[in-house]
């Protein structure tokens, strides 16, 4: 998709207004030519004239004048396009550009009234005549516009269009019930979706080892149908002595109906399982303890099991008042409300509570894998079993089980703990508006505490952090049927209507969104691939979790402030430096293995002009000279392995 975004930034301090509006009306054909690009299915609702969009965290004085719409997928901005032929060096997707975002994405939205700013919800009445907007995006991105110079009436249409389009009350009014494009999946036949029996039996017999730990456990069909419970997946792996009408009778004494249900086994047999809390009605505990007992029962040594409850010092909704208070910390409006906080910086983000939430999560995988490591099971327990228990079940597979940490293997954990285990994606990230859904960044802590994980074994990990940050952003695309549903059985339901059929979209399928220059920057030039199929070469890792250990992700929450990019610097030079040096080691490696003549004089010769700076690939800057280096021979066939080497910088256009 061609990029929508532009440099040329003017300054209208000083202009009167007819000397503005003549400006605009001069540029007015080249903005009509660089025209909306829409996808199948997407429909133009609202648009405004010569609309100014101010530079994010800046003292509002410059601006770029161009056409602002609504579509019913995302909110754009168009302006002539000046770059000079100028390479953009940012992320690219397919399905929007770099002046857009998905209408699912957007937070809060704040009419400018005088120096100050109101928040606008669905249903409020919009005034006729609008002096600008300023919006706050679930992924930290801010935007200001001005009306100034829009005809009467532009920017009171726009606006009630996004409020109504911005914020849907049913789910068919998600644009993924729009999208007409037609799929054909490329997805990794090795990232599993546990939608099929094949891929639980796969992962059974991946985990449990031995004959007798497989005798343990069983794969029951008795939610085949969702007849057990709705928010657990179609099948389940349950203790090999308790019987599907036992399961049955327990579900019901279960918040959720969801009882006791397997997520992985260490070779020791040593059991990781998750489970919901009695119902607040059901005093005695019969029922849990008899769970409790068929968890015993698995164990090859029928140790009991230790119980680990979750939701006593953090919840959903203390997660939720956190991160609020983090978004004001991440988003400010205006560079003055900036270097406000930049003085307190570190007692506002304290107050915050969001890194001691991190180091609690940490605390608890670390004390689960230590229970595990002992050889003991641990039954994870929350009121529900569907927001924590997802985080710190996960957390505890990436630390114990290498498969997990390579890309196509935490594609399948996400699917396996996340998707299948029913974490509510839909009332969690906003996705619709209504009173019986809490929504709160549940994914965004788990993915924070990933990073964190990242930064301490830089080596262990298959993925970067730009596919970290790249994957929250995905999580607000209203297109890919991983993110906008709440369980497995919405999304089959969704999937079999007879009168407007959903077509399922898989995230992980990646060229949907891009291509596979910017995809080769989700893969670690520093990950050394550990022999996973044996269990004695399992690396266990045990993180520092203390608050003082924890840093900030940066380029996920201050990507979006120019004023902190370090301009020619940063980790991403880092990289950039290992990419450059790893291609060189592989053109020796296909020298060597075609028996070419080696000249070390000729490896390495390259042209380093960076102009890249800390927030790639999500900084707006351009640069007609980023980085020169050695092609690869096109007559030489590249491995898969050293595919998987290559970066952008040294992929063919």
């Amino acid at each position: 998709m061609e990029n929508k975004s532009s440099n040329n930034f003017i300054s209208y301090v000083g202009l009167e207004e007819h000397e503005m509006q003549t400006f605009n009306s001069s540029r007015r054909n080249s903005l009509i030519e660089n025209s909306i690009k829409l996808l199948p299915g997407e429909v133009l609702i609202a648009e405004a004239q010569s609309v100014l969009m101010f530079s994010p965290v800046s003292d509002l004085k410059q601006g770029i004048s161009g056409v602002l719409s609504v579509t019913n997928f995302k909110l754009t901005f168009i302006t002539s396009d000046d770059s000079n032929g100028e390479d953009i060096i940012h992320q690219q997707n397919h399905l929007y550009g770099y002046t857009d975002t998905c209408l699912t994405n957007i937070d809060e939205i704040y009419i400018i009234v005088g120096d100050k700013k109101r928040k606008l919800v669905p249903g409020n009445t919009v005034p006729s005549k609008v002096k600008g907007i300023f919006i706050i995006c679930k992924n930290l991105r801010t935007w200001s516009f001005s009306f100034k110079f829009s005809p009467l009436g532009h920017g009171k249409n726009l606006l009630t269009a996004l409020l109504h389009h911005a914020f849907p009350s049913r789910h068919q009014l998600l644009f993924a019930y729009d999208y007409k494009e037609a799929y054909y999946s490329s997805l990794d036949k090795n990232v599993l979706l546990f939608r099929d029996i094949l891929d639980w039996q796969n992962e059974l017999k991946r985990t449990l080892c031995s004959d007798e730990i497989r005798k343990s456990w069983r794969l029951s069909t008795i939610n085949a149908k969702f007849q057990l419970c709705s928010s657990l997946s179609q099948f389940i792996i349950v203790p090999a002595s308790v019987t599907d009408s036992q399961l049955t009778d327990a579900a019901r004494h279960f918040q959720g109906n969801r009882p006791p249900v397997w997520s992985w086994t260490n070779t020791y047999g040593a059991a990781l399982v998750k489970m919901s809390e009695l119902l607040p009605t059901i005093a005695e505990r019969m029922q849990e303890n008899i769970m409790f007992e068929n968890v015993r029962k698995s164990h090859p040594q029928k140790m009991p099991p230790v119980v680990i409850e979750l939701n006593k010092d953090i919840n959903v909704k203390l997660i939720a008042a956190s991160f609020t208070k983090f978004i004001s910390l991440c988003s400010p409006e205006n560079i003055r409300q900036f270097w406000i906080q930049d003085n307190n910086f570190y007692s506002l983000l304290e107050s915050t509570k969001w890194l001691k939430y991190i180091s609690y999560c940490l605390q608890k995988t670390v004390e689960v894998c230590d229970r595990l490591n002992s050889g003991i099971s641990v039954i994870l327990q929350e009121s529900a079993g569907r927001d924590l228990c997802c985080v710190i079940s996960s957390l505890a597979q990436l630390l114990l089980d290498p498969h997990f940490r390579t890309v196509t293997g935490f594609q399948s954990l996400l699917q396996k703990e996340w998707v299948a285990g029913g974490h509510p994606f839909c009332d969690r990230l906003g996705h619709i508006v209504k009173t019986s859904s809490e929504k709160s960044p549940l994914f965004l802590l788990y993915l924070d505490c990933v990073w964190q994980l990242c930064q301490q074994y830089p080596t262990e990990f298959e993925f970067t952090e730009t596919y970290l940050t790249t994957l929250w952003d995905t999580a607000h695309v209203s297109i890919f049927d991983t993110f906008i549903f709440n369980c497995e059985r919405d999304r089959a339901v969704a999937a079999m209507d007879p009168n407007t059929p959903l077509v399922l979209r898989s995230v992980w399928d990646w060229r949907e969104q891009f291509n596979d220059q910017d995809i080769l920057l989700f893969y670690n030039p520093l990950f050394i691939p550990r022999n996973i199929g044996k269990t004695e070469n399992r690396t266990i890792l045990k993180p520092l979790h203390t608050i003082s250990s924890l840093e900030l992700w940066t380029q996920c929450y201050f990507r979006w402030i120019p004023a902190l990019e370090i301009h020619n610097g940063g980790q991403r030079h880092v990289e950039l430096y290992i990419r450059l040096l790893q291609n060189d080691v592989n053109q020796l490696k296909i020298n060597i293995n075609d028996n070419r003549s080696v000249s070390l004089e000729k490896v390495g010769i390259f042209s380093l002009h960076t102009n890249i700076d800390s927030f790639y690939p999500f900084s707006n800057k351009r640069s007609g000279n980023t980085v020169s280096t050695p092609i690869m021979n096109s007559s030489i066939h590249l491995t898969e392995s050293l595919l998987d080497a290559q970066s952008l910088i040294t992929a063919n256009d």
